[in-house]
């Protein structure tokens, strides 16, 4: 038994808006058995322009029921049956949510008439109803009134079902069906195709534009649990909207997806990653030379057009590192910006001359580079016969990429030839910090002549 559903609402997302009015009408799979339809009042002003599009004013719904007096009927009408509307989910998330205010938990499968018109209507130029409608020369009247369009639907149900539809329906509404949940533009056949493997997927809208980057340990279980709940929320509602195609790049490991993946939102800001796109104010040890000829080192927030000797995370970082160079080769505080005393008042006692000055300075700089490990970390590949390869030279990420499988590690110049360069920051040192912690079977370290 199948309930064809039509609503209008005060606007797009459920948890902000009501339902103006609501039709349902009961269908066998032959026949119509039962209509129930009344306007609702949805306890708030409806927007002009929804006005306009439906033509239902604030009058016309002063007097009707509120959703909450109709909710004991739409359950009942609603709770055993197929639930079928164009483009479900729009629907069923503003009717589960509102029954849901009420004490009510609707659980029922879904069928979308806008995906099953695509299975069935293969070369339709638009799905949308108005244009699907002109296209089958179905009749439909009383446009964007709750009424008209759930009766034009249920002539394009009845349609599909004499055009072999029954297939595609029985396979739509299996618990383990992904076509109840998929964004409505969204082919099934791209969630189908995605691989059982590591990688980074991205989301694009119409326009082709990515608008979500995601990572995954695999690609089709991780994309499908996406859509495994509809929600009522603005951001939700929207995005599921704007998911048209799905692209994505394996990966050998998941912790190469997850470097991967922070380089991509870094690199193409999608708008629905905003919880994941890190603004990383590094710090930054830098060396210059001023007037009177001393080397100078300091920290600094990162600089785009300066290449630092090491990176830091937090400014206390490199704080620690610089003091434990000046401790152990007698560097001065006032000449590393640590002791704010004007440098120009007068020379630090002990360092009147720079170029011995200057000489303890390198010999800092040398047993810096000489403690900061340079290691890869090996892993499993995309395919057969290669490895994952991971660089951090000298505690800085160098990049990532795929070598032969028998390759000897014994040169890093060699290895680098096989490998993307990346930005290295220190979310992405911590990652593989920890991956070696939890895995060191992974890393192999490099001797500094290397």
């Amino acid at each position: 038994m199948y309930a064809i559903v039509d609503i209008e609402t005060t606007g797009g997302h459920a948890s902000a808006h009501g339902i103006t009015e609501i039709a349902i009408f009961i269908h066998d799979g032959i026949r119509v058995l039962h209509r129930f339809e009344s306007l609702v009042n949805p306890l708030q002003e409806i927007p002009y322009f929804i006005q306009v599009m439906t033509g239902i004013t604030d009058e016309m719904v002063s007097s009707a029921p509120d959703f909450e007096e109709l909710a004991p009927r739409i359950y009942d009408l609603l709770k055993d049956k197929i639930f079928i509307a164009h483009n479900v989910n729009f629907d069923y998330s503003f009717l589960k949510h509102h029954l849901q205010q009420c004490g009510y938990e609707l659980d029922v499968k879904k069928l979308c008439t806008v995906r099953l018109t695509r299975k069935v209507f293969t070369d339709l130029q638009s799905y949308s109803l108005g244009n699907i409608c002109r296209s089958l020369q179905i009749p439909i009247e009383n446009r964007h009134r709750a009424g008209g369009d759930a009766s034009a639907t249920v002539q394009l149900f009845e349609l599909l079902l004499q055009n072999n539809a029954q297939p595609h329906i029985d396979r739509f509404v299996k618990k383990s069906s992904k076509e109840q949940s998929l964004p409505i533009h969204l082919p099934g056949e791209q969630v189908d195709q995605l691989p059982q493997k590591p990688g980074v997927y991205y989301f694009k809208n119409q326009k082709g534009k990515v608008i979500y980057v995601g990572k995954a340990k695999s690609l089709r279980k991780r994309v499908s649990s996406h859509f495994t709940h509809n929600g009522a929320g603005k951001q939700r509602q929207e995005f599921l909207r704007n998911i048209y195609q799905i692209s994505y790049q394996v990966c050998g490991t998941e912790l190469q997806a997850a470097i991967l993946e922070d380089a991509e939102i870094k690199k193409m800001w999608p708008i629905y990653n905003s919880s994941q796109k890190r603004v990383n104010f590094q710090y930054g040890l830098y060396v210059f030379e001023d007037q009177r000829g001393y080397k100078r080192l300091a920290i600094e927030r990162k600089r785009k057009h300066l290449h630092p000797l090491y990176t830091f995370g937090m400014l206390w970082e490199g704080y620690r590192m610089l003091w434990n160079m000046i401790e152990q080769h007698r560097l001065s505080p006032q000449l590393c910006y640590l002791d704010k005393t004007p440098a120009h008042l007068s020379v630090p006692e002990g360092y009147d001359d720079p170029p011995q000055y200057n000489q303890r300075v390198e010999e800092a700089l040398e047993s810096l580079r000489h403690e900061l490990p340079s290691f890869a970390v090996i892993d499993e590949g995309r395919e057969p016969g290669e490895k994952s390869c991971l660089l951090i030279e000298q505690g800085k990420f160098y990049g990532m990429g795929y070598i032969p499988e028998n390759m000897a590690l014994k040169h890093l110049t060699k290895l680098k030839k096989y490998l993307t360069p990346y930005p290295d920051n220190d979310y992405v040192r911590g990652l593989i910090y920890r991956h070696t912690e939890l895995f060191p079977q992974h890393l192999v370290s490099f001797n500094k002549t290397s």
